[in-house]
């Protein structure tokens, strides 16, 4: 801990006031990028939730769920085009607005430093699971250039993980102008590089918002066309 610098909360600019209890004199410093109240904001996703997407049960009605499926994901799974496609995804926090807010700064307004907010619970998300290759979701050219980097491959980086830049997108409208009907039926939006070395390989998709599923699905489709034993992905919102 230090005495002589403030920290300054990454998200609303306040300064984080330190810890000055005895355990935190004698227990290793653990640097921190937001303030207790903005922490407090993020809604992490616990309890009962469907068992592909993560979608908490107790935002939804029963007639919206099939057992431990959430009615969304029991459709995906009836197509034969997509059954099986997607094996889970993990989501980190409810995209509530506060979140809304902190990952529009992050993606929109070019505020990079945001990554450090996200990369510990990413990281602890990741940890215990089996994975081979960490594919993040890609921006097309065109985005990439309005924006100045990938925010999930950035995570990536932040965490300690390698990035397997192994599909590109081609640039279309943005997704959050699209209908929730429009992103179910988009048509398919990446292509995949020659000789990607998956054939067997766990794969781990990583994207910023799960909202219909579709950008992921499409994304595993093609991983899975390829020779990708399974598929999984994590989000930071759900």
């Amino acid at each position: 801990m230090s005495f002589f610098f403030l920290d300054y909360c990454y998200i609303c600019q306040e300064r984080i006031l330190p810890d000055i209890s005895w355990k935190a004199l004698f227990s290793p410093e653990k640097e921190s990028f937001i303030c207790t109240d903005c922490r407090g904001k993020f809604e992490r996703i616990e309890g009962e939730t469907c068992r592909i997407c993560s979608r908490p049960f107790q935002q939804i009605d029963n007639p919206f769920r099939d057992e431990d499926v959430c009615y969304d994901c029991f459709r995906w799974e009836e197509d034969p085009e997509w059954q099986g496609v997607l094996e889970k995804n993990t989501s980190m926090f409810v995209y509530n607005e506060f979140l809304r807010e902190v990952i529009a700064k992050f993606k929109y307004r070019g505020d990079y430093m945001l990554v450090k907010v996200f990369s510990e619970s990413f990281r602890k998300k990741v940890q215990g699971l089996v994975v081979d290759v960490f594919v993040p979701i890609p921006l097309s050219e065109e985005r990439l250039y309005e924006r100045g980097f990938n925010q999930t491959e950035a995570i990536l980086i932040e965490a300690g993980l390698q990035p397997s830049n192994i599909l590109t997108r081609i640039h279309t409208e943005k997704q959050s102008k699209k209908s929730r009907t429009e992103r179910i039926h988009l048509p398919q939006v990446f292509q995949l590089l020659p000789n990607p070395q998956i054939e067997g390989k766990k794969i781990l998709l990583v994207d910023d918002i799960y909202t219909t599923g579709s950008t992921l699905r499409h994304a595993a489709k093609l991983l899975k066309q390829a020779g990708a034993a399974t598929i999984q992905s994590i989000t930071i919102g759900r």
